[in-house]
């Protein structure tokens, strides 16, 4: 098969950035390119440097272009704040500007030239960074930071605008952040939590806040990158140094663009690999929330079902709110691995266990039944009329003495638990309290995790904001929906992570005969026929039927004989994309003077149709199956896509689809039919066979080889229907369409 062959095809990003990819353990190594690794097939990078950002986040010296300590002005509140910054991580400070000798009592210098030596990081406040950008370049500043709007968020000028400060920034060899960004960077971090630490991205400085927050909770952070416009450091850029820093658990992200699909998952892999776990919220699953995020940042926000797909087929884990994100980044942050995926759900309440219990396993969590004899050992503790199967409901009162803790312990012993989650819908003193302790302090002696939901509104309990919130080892949520959602991705992100290969590995770095043959098949700008279009798919290996093209009558009838009764023929031409409505298919002929009259009504019809045909098409017919489709389309931020579903005529209707980004390899062709409404038509219903799904996981595959060679040549593949017979007889691509960029 070609599962161990398939490479990708995304938007180009720099080569003078490509570099080898991390190793499966965390490392702090900080690579540069590396040209004997190369590209893929489709001159794109297998390989993504991690910028050295040590000097960013920790600088030596620092200098504040455009420094000010008047008061009332922007400039001055800035000033301060980064002086006092440079003093925590022990940088030392220069201002520069012409109009000060002295800014907040230091020397003031006049221009960049004249700074008193090697400077990491300058903080630019004016509001034309272009020249500055160029005058720090000549000094050899490292990173330099522009707040300046007024770029790309602001329309077509803007845009111009930024593209010349990027290509300003190209040639200087510095890095950028910005513009249009903002001081979070320099923010004070909590130096006395301890444990993993969350790394923050945002390119929307205030959404960052709920996360940034967490440290009022006892949650460590280690770094805020708001990215802004993203003219140069990118999202992808601080994903691959945050990964590759040991104090980092997991990162959280709230992503309004993505500025390079490529860059996005050859970062998202190197995240993968390190086996940090990468929560984002990712603006533009409407075309609202696109167009606003487009007017905020500048950036394409891409198909949102591409970018979903992307991000699950690379363990990036995407959230929908603020909550979220901070909820689940936290557990995933500090939770140990789960030691099984069983999900263990105990309660006070009856009611309270079964609707949480219902929730979760809606989610897909899975929730073990216990074993009759730990059921019976519960039952030591607990009264027999009450059920423990799971969810375990213990009627409240033994949490009140001894016996609360026995049955947290007896719970987190069975072999089949990874987790135990405990909501407690409100307060109810003293028993909350000693429940509280209980399970805090088995956390304490498990490597298991445990979790509670706290509902109380107030949230001002001592046993929530003390007890609770005091202990590491517990996960603390205020809602049913948050917790299930971080417990989900928890699980998930565990199973990803310890079976993940990297598809970069395997991607082909040279063109196949395939290539070769289709390559002059191609017409730029126009539609192939469905003839032309089959002799694509034969070139990549993809059955169609036995079949001839015609230009007669005559011709038609003594095609028929080789090819074998019954027989389709079908009106072949370009730009003729739906045949069926239009009277240009005839099924089923078994005699030459059926398709004598067949081959004369076809031509007719395109006569009066005005349709220039290249011939008829004289096939054999394939009367039995499972209709589905695949094809390729192109995705503005990641480029070509494959995409497999339910065909036929009502493709449309049923839209019963699954898209993958490459690459991918033969597991995640798979996962796609699973994720398929129809599945089950695959594994035989209503006592028809099952279907040849091997077949076309074959067929997926060989058609992402195409994509990957000929996708920046296709606008549009349609494979529909693809016929998937019984298991073992393969799979046949009735039908074609190929248009050409």
């Amino acid at each position: 098969m070609l599962g161990s062959t398939h490479g990708t095809l995304t938007t180009h990003s720099r080569p003078a950035r490509v570099a080898a990819c991390g190793e499966h353990s965390r490392t702090t190594v900080h690579e540069t390119a590396d040209p004997g690794k190369g590209t893929d097939v489709s001159g794109r990078p297998l390989h993504l440097p991690v910028p050295d950002l040590d000097r960013f986040f920790r600088p030596e010296s620092m200098a504040v272009i455009g420094a000010s300590d008047s008061p009332g002005r922007p400039n001055a509140g800035i000033t301060r704040r980064l002086l006092d910054w440079s003093e925590r991580v022990g940088a030392r400070l220069h201002p520069v500007n012409p109009s000060r000798r002295t800014v907040y009592g230091l020397p003031c210098h006049p221009s960049v030239s004249e700074l008193p030596g090697p400077v990491d990081l300058a903080v630019v406040l004016v509001a034309d960074p272009l020249p500055v950008i160029e005058e720090l370049a000549a000094t050899k500043v490292r990173f330099a930071v522009a707040f300046a709007s007024g770029f790309a968020e602001t329309g077509d000028d803007g845009a111009a605008a930024q593209n010349r400060l990027a290509a300003a920034v190209q040639r200087s060899g510095l890095r950028l952040l910005g513009p249009n960004t903002n001081v979070n960077a320099f923010e004070e971090f909590r130096q006395d939590l301890t444990g993993p630490a969350i790394a923050l991205i945002t390119q929307s400085g205030h959404q960052g806040r709920p996360v940034f927050s967490l440290q009022e909770l006892g949650i460590r952070l280690s770094h805020w990158a708001p990215t802004g416009n993203e003219a140069d450091l990118e999202t992808a850029d601080f994903i691959s140094y945050f990964a590759s820093q040991p104090e980092v658990g997991a990162i959280a992200a709230y992503v309004e663009g993505l500025k390079d699909g490529r860059s996005f998952l050859l970062a998202a892999d190197r995240a993968a690999r390190n086996k940090v776990p990468v929560v984002a919220v990712k603006v533009g699953r409407t075309a609202t929330g696109s167009r606003t995020a487009a007017s905020h940042t500048g950036k394409l926000t891409g198909a949102d079902e591409v970018v979903d797909a992307a991000m699950r087929q690379f363990g990036v884990i995407r959230v929908d709110g603020l909550d979220e994100l901070q909820d689940t980044a936290a557990l995933l942050a500090r939770a140990r691995p789960p030691q099984a995926d069983g999900v263990v759900v105990y309660s006070i309440s009856g009611g309270t266990g079964a609707h949480f219990s219902d929730l979760a396993a809606a989610a897909g969590l899975e929730l073990p039944t216990l074993s009759d004899a730990k059921q019976a050992e519960l039952h030591q503790w607990i009264p027999d009329y009450l059920d423990v199967a799971n969810p375990v409901d213990n009627g409240g009162h033994p949490v009140g003495d001894w016996r609360g803790r026995k049955i947290i312990d007896a719970i987190l012993a069975d072999p089949s638990v990874g987790v135990l989650i405990c909501p407690i819908t409100g307060p109810f003193p003293p028993l909350s309290d000693k429940l509280a302790q209980d399970l805090v302090d088995a956390a304490e002696a498990t490597d298991k995790l445990v979790c509670v939901v706290w509902g109380s509104p107030a949230g001002t309990e001592d046993a929530y904001r003390t007890t609770l919130l005091g202990s590491s080892r517990v996960a603390t949520f205020r809602t049913f929906s948050n917790c299930i959602t971080a417990v989900r991705s928890y699980l998930g992100h565990h199973r990803f992570t310890a079976h993940y290969r990297s598809p970069f590995d395997d991607a082909p770095r040279t063109l196949s005969p395939s290539a070769r043959k289709a390559e002059p098949l191609l017409q730029p700008g126009r539609e192939l026929s469905e003839y032309a279009a089959k002799q694509l798919l034969r070139a990549y290996g993809i059955r169609v039927p036995r079949e001839q093209l015609v230009t007669s009558a005559a011709a038609a009838v003594r095609a028929a004989g080789p090819v074998g009764y019954p027989v389709v023929l079908k009106a072949s031409a370009p730009q003729l994309a739906h045949k069926t409505e239009l009277g240009l298919v005839k099924v089923g002929l078994t005699s030459a003077s059926q398709v004598r009259d067949a081959y004369r009504e076809l031509t007719d019809i395109a006569r009066y149709e005005r349709i220039d045909l290249d011939g008829v098409l004289v096939c054999q017919m394939i009367e039995r199956g499972v209709e589905m489709v695949v094809g390729v389309t192109h995705d503005s931020l990641f480029g070509p896509t494959v995409t497999v579903g339910l065909g036929g005529v009502l493709v449309e209707v049923l839209r019963d689809t699954s898209v993958r980004v490459p690459p991918f390899g033969e597991d995640q062709a798979r996962s796609m039919l699973r994720e398929l409404r129809g599945h089950a038509l695959l594994e035989g219903v209503r006592g028809a066979p099952p279907a040849d799904v091997d077949a076309l996981v074959e067929v997926v595959l060989r058609t992402q080889r195409l994509a990957l060679e000929l996708g920046d040549g296709i606008a549009e593949l349609d494979i529909n229907p693809l016929v998937v017979l019984e298991r073992g007889q393969g799979a046949v691509a009735l039908d074609a369409l190929v248009v050409c960029r």
